[in-house]
Parts: C-alpha cells; sequence; structure tokens
C-alpha cells in the first residue's frame, strides 16, 4: 500500500513510501538532502518496517530534536498502525 508522510521539524516536507507485508520500498523524500535521503531510500528498500523502526527511531540532525531519518520511522509506525486497524 502506497503512503505519504508529511514531515515536521525537518528540511524535507514529506515522505512517500509503499509497505506491504511489512516489507519497505519506493521510499523517496521532497525537498532535503537528496544525496543522503536518496542513500536511505536504498538502504531501507525490502527491509521488514519494524527493523527499520528499531534503527532509525530517534535519531537527530544537528540541533534539531528529529532527523528525516526519524521522520521515516515515524512514518512507518503510523502506517503499521493503519494496516493493523
Amino acid at each position: 500500500m502506497k503512503y505519504t508522510y508529511k514531515t515536521f521539524g525537518t528540511c524535507s516536507t514529506q515522505i512517500n513510501f509503499d509497505l506491504t507485508d511489512g516489507k519497505v520500498s519506493d521510499v523517496s523524500f521532497v525537498r532535503g538532502c537528496d544525496g543522503n535521503l536518496k542513500a536511505i531510500g536504498k538502504l531501507v528498500e525490502g527491509h521488514d518496517a519494524k527493523e527499520i523502526i528499531g534503527i532509525l527511531k530517534g535519531n537527530t540532525c544537528g540541533y534539531k530534536s528529529t532527523s528525516c531519518a526519524d521522520q521515516l520511522a515515524i512514518a512507518l509506525e503510523q502506517a503499521l498502525a493503519e494496516q493493523a486497524q
């Protein structure tokens, strides 16, 4: 299923991704650090959402209390919760 998540507190403004059978694919970020965010998308491709959440949740960027990676973890948590309903 395709998801769109509006980010908060980051340079990126949105994350788009697919979540099928708990596996993440086609992650893309709107705005932000293009090279780094493309790399995150490649690194998480095909991996279990819960595993990704465990790795990325709580990651910060500079003085900010969140990061694009943390926002991806939050987006995945919300998508998993939505699927569980």
